[in-house]
C-alpha cells in the first residue's frame, strides 16, 4: 500500500461522508449511494489511478443525476 493510495482514500472517504451525511438529511437517495460507495471503494481498488478515475466519477455523480 502506497501513500498515495492511503490519502486518496482519505479524501474520497471524506467527500463521501459529506455526501452521506447531505442525502440522509435531504432524503436525497443518489448523494447517499454515493456517499456510501465513495466510503467503501478504497478497500476495493488497489490502483491510485483507477482510485483516481472511480472517485472523481462518483464524487460528480449527484451533479449530473438527479432523481
Amino acid at each position: 500500500m502506497s501513500t498515495s493510495l492511503l490519502f486518496l482514500g482519505l479524501l474520497f472517504g471524506s467527500i463521501g461522508a459529506g455526501y452521506c451525511v447531505y442525502g440522509r438529511r435531504q432524503r436525497a437517495l443518489i448523494p447517499f449511494l454515493s456517499g456510501l460507495l465513495l466510503i467503501g471503494i478504497p478497500y476495493f481498488i488497489a490502483s491510485v489511478a483507477a482510485l483516481v478515475v472511480v472517485g472523481v466519477v462518483l464524487a460528480a455523480l449527484p451533479f449530473f443525476v438527479k432523481v
